[in-house]
């Protein structure tokens, strides 16, 4: 089973385009061309997959056609907040990428080289993303902001990582946040978090999605994580945000604390704001058949070392300043209460403060 940091990138229409192409017509050799650059170094990592450290300004990024005259962004304009509380029986976070030692150089970023079937993979994953709700096979257990509360600019939370268990090939586990603009027919999101599948020569969904520029020189999109959770025993966990720089407009991703890249503005064409954001998790399998875990595989009980949380969770509206949600303020989307639940607890205080859990075991949903 596979731990990664996943990406998703929605920006979709009537005809499910992207950028007024449409993706099934888009030719796998030409798509690995693009993303696959010339390597100043490669590295050989332990999971058996290749990391290509590539020159910052030569990143498949900047073959965007709305890329073109970008001027690079090494760094927001803001400064992060991050919660240092840890739960009990909390373990460090994980390493999210390259160890120090194997860092890329300076002037060249991490990114892990794709094959074939890795595009194959991402390229379902994503069409499937695209149908956020009602999706045969797809299941739902989130917790969203009501949109009269927005707009929002930031969504953030230090989220549990656990590996649930996945039997097939063609079936997904995720756990994610999210900033999403619609209405349906011109929705823009980006949603960033982890994923658990059994597809072993997976390649992930994340520098698929056109645009993204890397800027950390060892945290990168699709990186293996060898960590996870034990349900009653250790927790591991990390700290995601997605935020908007007000300045440039660009959409930032963090994790643990550090910046790994962002979407520029101009890659938009409804995303100055989020309408929602939210936290959650997700499955998807072929329908008619079983569907995974999600999270621990444990419903919400209210204990942090069983369920898969979100803690100290947080938005941005036009202040730019961080907030809890309050209770009334959030919603649920649960689809398959038998099978998955997400419970919003509001302020629990102590190690958690403003927390949620989802997940659940799964089997026979009615797919």
């Amino acid at each position: 089973m596979m731990k990664i940091l996943f990406l998703v990138l929605c920006l979709v229409n009537r005809l499910h385009k992207v950028h007024g192409i449409e993706k099934d017509d888009l030719e796998l050799e030409t798509q690995l061309r693009v993303i696959n650059k010339p390597p100043v170094k490669s590295i050989q990592t332990k999971f058996g997959y290749i990391v290509d450290c590539i020159d910052i300004y030569k990143q498949p990024a900047f073959d965007h056609p709305l890329l073109k005259d970008h001027r690079l962004r090494r760094k927001p304009s803001f400064q992060n907040s991050i919660e240092k509380n840890s739960v009990k029986n909390s373990s460090a976070t994980p390493i999210i990428g390259l160890e120090k030692d194997q860092y890329c150089s300076t002037g060249t970023v991490p990114i892990r080289r794709t094959t074939k079937d890795d595009l194959i993979r991402s390229r379902s994953l994503f069409h499937n993303q695209t149908k956020l709700q009602g999706f045969p096979g797809a299941h739902n257990a989130e917790v969203y902001l009501r949109s009269f509360d927005g707009p929002y600019y930031k969504v953030s939370g230090q989220n549990s990582i656990y590996n649930p268990r996945v039997l097939r090939n063609d079936q997904t586990a995720i756990s994610h946040i999210w900033v999403l603009n619609g209405p349906t027919y011109g929705t823009n999101k980006i949603a960033f978090g982890w994923h658990s599948d059994n597809y072993r020569k997976t390649g992930c969904y994340n520098m698929h999605c056109a645009g993204f520029v890397q800027t950390h020189r060892g945290n990168y999109l699709g990186a293996r994580l060898d960590q996870t959770s034990v349900y009653g025993g250790i927790i591991v966990e990390f700290a995601l945000s997605i935020t908007q720089d007000s300045a440039t407009k660009d959409w930032w991703l963090n994790v643990g604390g550090q910046n790994v890249g962002y979407f520029p503005a101009k890659l938009f064409s409804n995303l100055k704001s989020a309408n929602q954001v939210g936290w959650g998790g997700r499955t998807l399998t072929p329908p008619g058949t079983p569907s995974p875990q999600m999270g621990s595989g444990y419903l919400p009980d209210g204990n942090f070392l069983h369920a898969c949380y979100f803690r100290h969770i947080s938005f941005q509206n036009a202040t730019r300043k961080d907030f809890p949600p309050q209770q009334f303020q959030a919603d649920t989307i649960v689809d398959k209460p038998d099978c998955f639940d997400a419970k919003y607890y509001g302020d629990l205080g102590g190690q958690v403060g403003y927390s949620l859990q989802f997940g659940g075991p799964g089997g026979r949903c009615g797919n």
